[in-house]
């Protein structure tokens, strides 16, 4: 079975700067890492690899300096890394960003399985990997915190709720986001990144991909960020005591003060 991990490079710091041209995320001169969730991802598919004998495909989409992130996944074990990139996918949001990686899955070929961290740390939004599954028509299970048995091309998961969990069985090809209670990722090994130094890294642009320009970037982005600024400071609350008609006088007072 093919394993394809997507990954994403995000700031170490939340002290980033905003771009005032297009409200983009300005990443250089910034420390990057591989996504905290993503690292879950890429344990996991290491050791599906080491059950079922899988070969483990690993892409990002990014600049080209998050072909370091891909060194990183191979160190852990993955077996290649892709990187898309290319100045036509900037600016990109969760849709055209799942948009352009699907594609790129679908270059990739025949696969079993897909595997995400559950959200980026810097966006947050949880959405990538619903909208990988839904570019390429296959089942999902988001959140899960164990992967219970793969067999006869149907995957059964424990996915994680507010209060307990759910056991879920899909047929595969499937996609999967999963959190942090899943695994706990490995270091590298000496050898490990003696082989990460030394592996090709593939990249594909637009033209590799044969996308629709319309698709992708902020042309293909039906979300856009119009503004970007600081909230203003909170003033304090204050308690009110007494008994309640006293309370409701002065909630009355302060009120007319507000308005005023």
């Amino acid at each position: 079975m093919n394993i394809i991990v997507c990954i994403k490079q995000v700031p170490e710091t939340t002290e980033v700067k905003i771009n005032p041209e297009n409200n983009t995320l300005i990443r250089e001169g910034v420390k990057s890492i591989i996504n905290p969730f993503d690292m879950y991802a890429i344990e996991e598919a290491v050791r599906l690899k080491e059950k079922c004998d899988s070969k483990v495909t690993v892409i990002t989409m990014g600049p080209p300096q998050a072909e370091v992130a891909l060194r990183e996944a191979i160190s852990m074990g993955i077996d290649e890394g892709i990187l898309i990139c290319d100045r036509a996918f900037a600016g990109s949001d969760t849709w055209a960003t799942s948009y352009t990686l699907a594609a790129a899955i679908k270059k990739i070929g025949e696969f079993g399985l897909i595997i995400c961290g559950k959200q980026a740390s810097d966006g947050d939004t949880a959405q990538v990997g619903p909208g990988i599954s839904t570019h390429l028509d296959i089942p999902q299970v988001t959140y899960v915190k164990k992967i219970e048995e793969v067999k006869d091309r149907m995957l059964r998961v424990e996915r994680m709720m507010e209060e307990g969990y759910e056991i879920i069985e899909i047929p595969l090809p499937a996609l999967l986001t999963v959190v942090k209670e899943i695994n706990e990722p490995r270091l590298p090994s000496l050898k490990g990144m003696m082989r990460a130094k030394q592996a090709k890294i593939i990249t594909w642009t637009q033209k590799e991909l044969d996308l629709d320009p319309q698709q992708i970037g902020l042309c293909g982005s039906p979300t856009q960020v119009v503004k970007i600024f600081t909230p203003a400071h909170r003033i304090p609350g204050q308690i009110l005591k007494g008994e309640i008609p006293e309370i409701a006088t002065q909630l009355v007072d302060l009120l007319k003060d507000e308005v005023h």
